[in-house]
């Protein structure tokens, strides 16, 4: 597996900061982490961006064993990339042909600018001092990024989960930069069942004592809070017959955790583990920010439209292609949401497929299982043929 190092990119500066979309002015140059597998062509027009899910990193592919900011939060898991199976030569995004860019989100904590980044001013953790982050935010910073990089228009945008809202955001804010267009297992709007268990994520991390408002660095962590978090979000990402298989025999009673209950399931042995897991590598300001920005999606205002008519017209989206993944188990973005997405382009004459995977794996399924995307990527990126873009 090749060693693959990250990259940083200075956002804004103290001449012409960064503005995010509620107003909030960034108090000087913000730094993206990112990681780039292949090379860019002559006229750099053979670029794919990638977006990352909820919990990922821009560490997509190949081994990385320390990405500096991250600290102890880079654990042994992450040192693998999280999509290895689909990046490379050979592969989904065929590495010989394709130059992929994924980047981590603003506002996270693998090397990104986020809440447990430093002030400029004062020179200790943002904490309760960064902003709301917006998807529209993500967006432009990484077509920051994108301009450094002397890249005016992507091969494609892809986003898996959450990523796919920022994939669909980003044909929506630059629709002159992008030819296919790719969301997997992903939505069109926030539904009301996402809002509420983003909700009870956030109350779950509000209401943990050490929480302290976001300003809890250089003291107790709110671990416990963090991993009720995750627990509430797992059994939506994996599908239940699966959790069942994955659950231990045994039932480990928690050292510290449990005063009063005794763990007697298999089941619960697991999704506990999974959330005391999660918090060695995640922190949980990043995760609130993120749970919001997911919560409050509008397709119409991260677009910077006024209808879903003009935000998906053929005019404003000439020449594009859009491929969309479906998960028929999936109980985290269920099937009909993309359907949605689906049903709108084709009323507004935009070409689209819509690929339904068949699999018991649920929501992970597109981290887990490459051959049932594979081949429709491959297909799609190397020998589709979009309709020419504007002139």
């Amino acid at each position: 597996m090749d060693t693959v190092n990250s990259l940083f990119f200075q956002l804004g500066s103290e001449e012409h900061p960064f503005v995010f979309r509620d107003g909030w002015v960034a108090p000087g140059p913000l730094t993206l982490a990112y990681e780039m597998y292949g090379e860019l062509n002559a006229d750099k027009s053979n670029a794919i961006l990638l977006f990352h899910a909820l919990s990922g990193s821009h560490h997509a592919a190949g081994f990385n064993p320390s990405v500096p900011g991250a600290d102890e939060r880079w654990a042994r898991e992450m040192h693998e990339g999280w999509w290895s199976a689909y990046i490379g030569p050979r592969k989904a995004l065929d590495t010989r042909k394709f130059c992929v860019i994924c980047v981590n989100y603003l506002g996270g904590c693998y090397g990104s600018t986020g809440p447990a980044s430093l002030h400029p001013a004062d020179g200790q953790p943002y904490g309760s001092r960064f902003p709301t982050v917006h998807v529209a935010d993500v967006v432009r910073s990484q077509a920051a990024l994108l301009d450094h990089l002397g890249i005016h228009r992507l091969h494609a945008v892809i986003g898996p989960s959450v990523g796919g809202l920022m994939a669909l955001t980003f044909a929506n804010l630059f629709p002159e930069r992008v030819r296919f267009v790719v969301p997997i297992a992903s939505g069109f709007r926030t539904t009301v069942l996402n809002r509420m268990i983003l909700f009870e994520q956030i109350l779950a991390i509000e209401n943990d004592p050490h929480f302290r408002g976001g300003d809890y660095y250089g003291k107790p962590f709110p671990l416990y809070g963090l991993a009720l978090a995750r627990m509430i979000s797992h059994k939506t990402f994996v599908h239940l017959d699966t959790i069942e298989r994955r659950a231990r025999r045994d039932v480990r009673q928690p050292d510290g955790k449990l005063d009063w209950y005794r763990l007697h399931d298999k089941v619960e042995s697991y999704i506990l583990h999974q959330g005391t897991k999660f918090v060695e590598r995640f922190d949980a300001n990043t995760y609130l920010r993120i749970s919001e920005m997911w919560s409050r999606y509008d397709p119409i205002i991260e677009g910077q439209a006024e209808t879903i008519e003009q935000l998906l017209t053929p005019s404003r989206l000439h020449g594009h292609h859009f491929l969309v993944f479906s998960i028929d188990s999936d109980f985290c973005f269920y099937p009909e949401e993309q359907a949605e997405l689906v049903g709108h382009l084709k009323a507004n004459e935009v070409s689209c497929m819509h690929i339904t995977v068949h699999s018991e794996k649920g929501h992970d399924s597109f981290l887990l299982e490459p051959e049932l995307f594979t081949p429709h990527l491959y297909h799609t990126l190397r020998h589709r043929k979009a309709a020419p873009g504007r002139p």
